[in-house]
């Protein structure tokens, strides 16, 4: 029950509320307690009183009027305000699981998502974390006033008459004993079908994304078996949770239908020999509803409850997810930064039991300086860069920044200096404006437009239908691979970062586009250190050094005239 524990943390701050909720419950609950004892007044003591007609009508009427005044004016409020602070008190509660989940996601590493599907960590953001309510409107309320129902029917019960009460409660051991023997199995088939849903959740997110390829393949028939397999696995693991289930119910069920044959049977020959009036027979009947129902209650409280618990298990799975990349306690912020930059014996690997991406790599960059890289693809150029703004961290070496391992400072402030323009930069589906925020949310408009006119963009995003609040979609899938990337080098200007990372900017556009996108990057690469990946060696002849990597080493460093005239690999490179 760790994952009990650890709930309990987050509704801690809530237990005020919680107990609030519960005491207008009693209220709630506790009101329709009286319907029974109110029969049985009407049966033996104005029914079957000495009284005359009149006399038995007006008190009839004098008791019903001040019942219905209870029902009508003092039961109503109470039903609102206790689930409106129920569902107030759980709603609060998700927010703030969600609100952590979020914080959690966003200190992930790269590798944790390259080896997950969004489509299931969504899942447990969203539907795992929405199953767990559960336990907060049930098992931390609605069981408590459950049992408070339950308790306080038995002690009216006794008062009544105790023989029949004992029959009446002689099962609930069995009851007992039967809830225990099917939890622990319920709770493991609830985890394994969430788990099943889940696959099919970050299949059909990532399919969704790709529908364009599934389209241009002519894979549907494909994909429809592929999405079959996973949904029939899901629907496996669903009937065997069901199974278990339906078998829970029909013990418990049996168990709590048999109870009340048992009362009336034992009632029936009491008022035979007189033993008990027929008013309170009739409201010990009324009484095992009121005992049994919540019974029964709690039996589809256990199963939800299992749904619940089996939810938190997968939600505090995710939250275990170790950092790879953690500020250490003497990490430092990062300020007045010079750009200068060194690789001293780099060797790293996405998986320790594997070959290195990269090997050995030493290279010493000055500030302002341009430095490209180029080689064949899967040689470690991507590779190399993400380590500067640590995505990754070395396994082997150090890379230093003015002098300072970067390890030694502050994550974010350390991700603060760089700026990084990629070969499919994401573009949220929202404004443009929006987009270009993300450089620095706090910029002003004329600083948004400044920046805009700096890459190049302002010109064609005044030509849009709503200029800077035009909204583009998701992904960006209104604009052309040329403007989205202008929006994310206007970004960059926004951002006025000392190091700069291209990344594959200009690959996928046309000579046109690519022409201006240059332009612009030259322009914003200006008094910074840049470090470009390139495959067109046209776009990078300018860089004050070019590396060469092969197979996750330098093999040449030097000037693009300098390698074109050593013969090497660039120069076949450049031919080719």
């Amino acid at each position: 029950m760790d994952s009990i524990k650890r709930y309990l943390l987050f509704v801690k701050p809530y237990t005020k509320e919680i107990i609030g909720t519960i005491f207008i419950g009693m209220l709630k609950f506790g009101i329709p307690l009286a319907m029974p004892l109110i029969l049985k007044y009407v049966i033996d003591h104005i029914i079957g009183g000495n009284q005359s007609a009149n006399e038995k009508i007006t008190e009839l009427v004098w008791l019903m009027g001040i019942v219905f005044v209870i029902f009508v004016l003092l039961r109503p409020p109470i039903e609102y305000y206790r689930q409106y602070f129920a569902q107030w008190t759980g709603s609060k509660i998700l927010y703030d699981i969600r609100d952590q989940l979020f914080s959690h996601i966003q200190k992930l590493s790269l590798r944790f998502y390259s080896n997950r599907k969004s489509g299931e960590i969504i899942s447990r953001v969203i539907h795992d974390v929405e199953q767990t309510k559960t336990f907060i409107i049930t098992g931390l309320m609605n069981v408590w006033l459950d049992m408070f129902t339950i308790i306080v029917a038995i002690i009216i019960m006794f008062t009544m008459n105790v023989k029949l009460t004992i029959v009446a409660i002689a099962l609930l051991p069995l009851y007992g004993f039967s809830i225990k023997f099917f939890y622990s199995r319920l709770r493991m088939l609830t985890k394994v079908r969430s788990q099943a849903l889940a696959e099919v959740q970050g299949h059909l997110h990532e399919r969704l994304q790709g529908m364009t390829v599934i389209r241009s393949f002519a894979l549907e028939n494909y994909e429809q078996e592929q999405f079959d397999r996973r949904n029939f696995n899901f629907l496996s693991k669903a009937i065997d949770h069901t199974k278990w289930n339906a078998k829970t119910f029909a013990v418990v069920n049996t168990i709590t239908d048999i109870a009340p044959l048992l009362v009336i049977g034992y009632a029936g020959f009491l008022v035979i020999n007189e033993d008990l009036s027929i008013g309170a027979m009739g409201a010990f009947v009324l009484y095992m509803d009121r005992l049994y129902n919540p019974l029964r209650r709690l039996v589809n409280s256990s199963t939800s409850l299992t749904q619940s618990v089996a939810s938190m298990d997968r939600v505090f799975e995710f939250i275990d997810e170790k950092y790879d990349i953690v500020d250490h306690s003497k990490s430092k912020e990062l300020k007045n930064v010079k750009g200068d930059v060194c690789f001293e014996n780099v060797t790293f690997s996405y998986d320790e039991d594997k070959e290195p991406v990269l090997k050995n790599i030493n290279l010493t960059i000055r500030s302002g300086e341009t430095i490209a890289f180029v080689g064949m693809s899967g040689g470690g150029k991507s590779t190399l860069v993400s380590l500067l703004p640590r995505f990754y961290d070395v396994n082997e070496g150090r890379i230093l920044l003015d002098g300072e391992d970067i390890r030694n400072y502050k994550v974010r402030s350390l991700r603060d200096q760089i700026g990084m323009v990629l070969q499919d930069n994401i573009i949220f589906s929202d404004s443009i404006k929006f987009n270009i925020l993300m450089g620095n949310p706090a910029a002003t408009e004329e600083e948004v437009i400044a920046a805009a006119k700096a890459a190049d963009a302002h010109e064609f995003i005044m030509s849009l239908p709503e200029g800077y609040e035009t909204e583009i979609g998701e992904r960006g899938v209104k604009l052309s691979g040329g403007q989205k990337q202008r929006i994310a080098i206007a970004r960059v200007f926004l951002k006025s970062p000392k190091l700069l990372i291209f990344d594959e900017a200009t690959s996928s556009l046309d000579n046109e586009s690519e022409h201006w996108i240059q332009v612009a990057l030259e322009r914003l690469a200006k008094n910074r250190t840049t470090f470009i990946v390139a495959h067109r060696l046209s776009t990078i002849t300018h860089a004050d050094r070019i590396v060469v990597i092969e197979n996750g080493q330098i093999s040449e460093v030097g000037t693009h005239d300098e390698l074109l005239n050593r013969g090497g690999t660039y120069r076949k490179l450049f031919d080719i």
